[in-house]
């Protein structure tokens, strides 16, 4: 019995997203969208902060993802200051949209 097979090399998570550039820019725009509710999150209710994650970041627009239409509305009313914050601190963005997420999406 011969076993002329090459021992298989393991790549961890990080060294296989970085090894492909599109999946290393995916991986850099979460990391920029994470960082900016880090930015704001001190603005956030904590009574509202679970119903709150961190979307897409595209072409200078940030997506927050809420849980539900009622937070969707709180948090609306606090775009104005999230905005002039994430300025202030030197993020690249320049609008904010908000999406209700739908169970099971």
């Amino acid at each position: 019995m011969s076993t002329n097979q090459r021992p298989q090399t393991m790549l961890s998570l990080e060294q296989a997203v970085g090894s492909a550039p599109s999946l290393a820019a995916l991986q850099e725009r979460i990391r920029e969208s994470r960082w900016c509710l880090d930015q704001v999150r001190h603005l956030i209710p904590v009574s509202l902060l679970p119903h709150v994650l961190p979307g897409p970041l595209q072409d200078r627009e940030w997506c927050l993802l809420v849980a539900s239409a009622a937070a969707s509305t709180k948090v609306r009313q606090l775009l104005p200051s999230l905005q002039q914050t994430l300025t202030q601190r030197g993020a690249q963005v320049n609008a904010i949209r908000i999406k209700v997420q739908t169970p099971g999406r």
